[in-house]
């Protein structure tokens, strides 16, 4: 887990307490109520900061699967694009054909009726 600048000044804080303290316990001397706020305010530091990491890595899933699904969007978007420009493609090639033989129809009609 990274820490942040504040994160560096809590511990640095309390870091020489916490030594006492622990040198306290270890050799059998009794806490103070101060003593104790101290280790409260240690945990309570380290249960702050795994709930924001915890936190972190969910919003992190969460974006992932966004990723994935806009992965998955953009694929379905340039699969209707093609799908349209082919579509388009045949529409005009239609509508060509169509005109095309139209012209030869007329120029065909045209030709019948300059004969008679």
């Amino acid at each position: 887990m990274d820490k942040t600048r504040v994160d560096d000044m809590l511990i640095e804080m309390i870091k020489p307490k916490i030594k006492e303290i622990e040198e306290k316990f270890s050799s059998g001397t009794g806490l103070t109520q101060d003593d104790i706020n101290t280790l409260l305010l240690k945990s309570q530091y380290y249960n702050h900061i795994n709930h924001l990491d915890d936190k972190l890595n969910e919003v992190t899933a969460s974006v992932v699967a966004l990723e994935n699904k806009f992965d998955i969007l953009r694929s379905d978007f340039a699969t209707f694009k093609a799908d349209i420009e082919t579509t388009i493609q045949k529409a005009l090639n239609r509508n060509m054909l169509a005109m095309m033989a139209m012209m030869g129809f007329f120029v065909v009609l045209s030709k019948i009726i300059d004969k008679f």
